[in-house]
């Protein structure tokens, strides 16, 4: 994994590095193990990504560790490829997620992490942690506007995934 452009690999499963923006955010997306099966198949699909507006390419399906994630978000020539790396990937019963870390080229530096839950009480809980920072010269020159789209995109992801 040495192409990633940060160091801290799997640091969002715990206590996220400091020198980064980082995010949390959590939703109820469902209830019951029917409806976790359906959103851990989407969400290892990519589509959260996908359903949240970006266009995504996966080197496999369902994700795992080492799938090369490439999403592009806009249009023309305000477009942005954005390549990624998973580096971790679980399925369980009751437990659904993956991280992807970021590679040359991506606008940011860091790692986001999308995890499924199936709760004791029957809520499919849907968690999302990050940290980031600027990756890119037009990043960096445009820090408040990434913060803005990075809230937006989160609050995207957290819905896409709602029991329809």
């Amino acid at each position: 994994m040495g192409e990633l452009t940060y160091e801290e690999v799997g640091a969002t499963a715990g206590q996220m590095p400091a020198g980064y923006h980082h995010v949390r955010a959590r939703r109820v997306v469902g209830r019951g193990p029917e409806d976790f099966a359906r959103a851990a198949d989407a969400l290892l699909a990519g589509d959260a990504q996908r359903r949240a507006g970006a266009w995504i390419d996966l080197s496999e399906t369902p994700m795992r560790e080492g799938t090369r994630v490439t999403m592009r978000l806009g249009v023309g020539i305000l477009s942005f490829r954005i390549p990624c790396l998973v580096v971790w990937a679980e399925r369980t019963e009751t437990l659904a997620g993956f991280a992807y870390g970021t590679l040359p080229g991506h606008p940011e530096r860091g790692e986001e992490r999308f995890t499924l839950t199936l709760t004791p009480s029957g809520e499919v809980v849907f968690d999302i942690a990050a940290f980031s920072s600027p990756g890119r010269w037009f990043t960096r020159l445009g820090a408040p506007v990434g913060r803005r789209v990075q809230s937006w995109m989160t609050r995207r992801y957290l819905r896409a995934l709602d029991a329809r």
